[in-house]
């Protein structure tokens, strides 16, 4: 799993976090169908955002689900996931964008890529994965060469970029990318009208998403000698971090231009979240709750008191079945954020982050339970008087 939007459970709520798993599941299925079982590890947190669009303006919520048979990363349980268009649109952005990034590594020589034979594999698998997100493309009519062109032209800025370059003139590929990316998910859903300001919103996440992982990982770059936007360029911290909030704001107006039909999850992924990941990404806030949204009402010690222990369970499962089951725990982030099943043990736990401060929520989950009263007719329509902070 990769991707900047990594939402808390707590901040979700039970209803998003079912929405949220959804088109996650919906996104890695979608990967699974098309283009096998490999391509499921491009499966990522960010890309299932398209998916989150496309349905948001469509609003066929009931009619863009299916039921998808036990898998390990669920524990083994069936659920609903997205499908349709969305999820392909989806799939094909997340295989030709991974690719690049497959491909930037081997021109890094990035651990075992810098080997010859490794080097060689993994073009073969971008170079395939190019083909696979060019085909499922031309199948909901998106021409995934707007993608393609920006990852060429990528290299040929960075080559050129030294100190004293713009920082946006190397982030512009990736704004590109995205922007096409996000204004087709309003052509998916019949609404036309809402791609000028999706691609707007697209353009200041992919500049986000580009600024993040340039931040994220300049100490290992400069450690390993790796090429990073903010050093070659000389950009300073406050700078990224500057340009950083704009985009930010800038997708939030963006937003408000959009007609959606159901947009709660949209909003809280796009308005709430991204905020925190800028947050993470520069190191100003950790996230964790105090409020446990799972604990049931009254229980002992009153609004954030660990949940009471539970029986034990006898069910126990084993050693290769727990270990499937912990893997997907680990993926989702259910044994940082929520409330989970000892992959082996069965019995009730909760993630290290249930029972502490939230210095990223403040008072949301507890005013509107993160997004209830965001959206046109909530408080975040016109500015947040609850302390949502959107």
């Amino acid at each position: 799993m990769f991707g900047m939007v990594r939402p808390c459970r707590h901040r979700l709520g039970e209803k998003l976090t079912a929405q949220w798993m959804a088109h996650l599941c919906g996104l890695c299925l979608a990967l699974r169908g098309d283009h096998g079982q490999l391509a499921r590890v491009v499966t990522n947190y960010d890309g299932l955002l398209i998916s989150v669009l496309t349905e948001a303006q469509a609003g066929r919520a009931g009619a863009g689900r299916r039921t998808a048979g036990p898998c390990p990363l669920r524990g083994m349980r069936t659920a609903s996931v997205a499908h349709g268009e969305g999820a392909r649109l989806a799939a094909a952005v997340s295989l030709v964008l991974a690719s690049a990034k497959v491909r930037d590594h081997v021109a890094d020589g990035d651990g075992l890529l810098a080997r010859g034979p490794v080097a060689f594999a993994a073009r073969r698998v971008a170079a395939g994965w190019d083909r696979a997100g060019a085909r499922t493309g031309s199948d909901i009519g998106f021409d995934t060469a707007v993608l393609l062109d920006a990852v060429d032209r990528q290299t040929g800025i960075e080559g050129l970029a030294g100190p004293g370059t713009p920082i946006l003139t190397v982030t512009e590929p990736t704004e590109t990318a995205t922007a096409a990316a996000f204004a087709h998910t309003a052509v998916l859903a019949g609404r036309p009208h809402n791609a000028g300001p999706l691609a707007e919103a697209g353009r200041l996440f992919g500049r986000l998403a580009h600024l993040l992982d340039a931040v994220e990982d300049r100490e290992a770059d400069a450690a390993a000698g790796v090429w990073n936007p903010l050093t070659a360029t000389g950009t300073p911290p406050a700078e990224a971090r500057r340009l950083a909030d704009d985009a930010v704001h800038g997708i939030r107006l963006a937003l408000r231009e959009v007609d959606f039909v159901d947009g709660g999850l949209a909003h809280r992924l796009l308005v709430h979240e991204l905020p925190n990941s800028v947050d993470r990404a520069f190191g100003t806030v950790s996230c964790a709750h105090g409020a446990g949204p799972y604990a049931p009402p009254g229980a002992p010690g009153g609004p954030g008191a660990p949940l009471p222990p539970q029986p034990p369970r006898r069910d126990r499962r084993g050693l290769l079945a727990g270990c499937a089951v912990w893997l997907g725990l680990a993926c989702t982030c259910q044994m940082c954020c929520g409330t989970y099943e000892d992959p082996w043990s069965r019995e009730r736990k909760e993630g290290p982050c249930a029972n502490a401060d939230c210095s990223g929520c403040g008072d949301c989950c507890n005013c509107c339970e993160c997004c209830n009263c965001c959206g046109e007719d909530g408080c975040c329509g016109d500015g947040c008087n609850c302390g949502c902070d959107c």
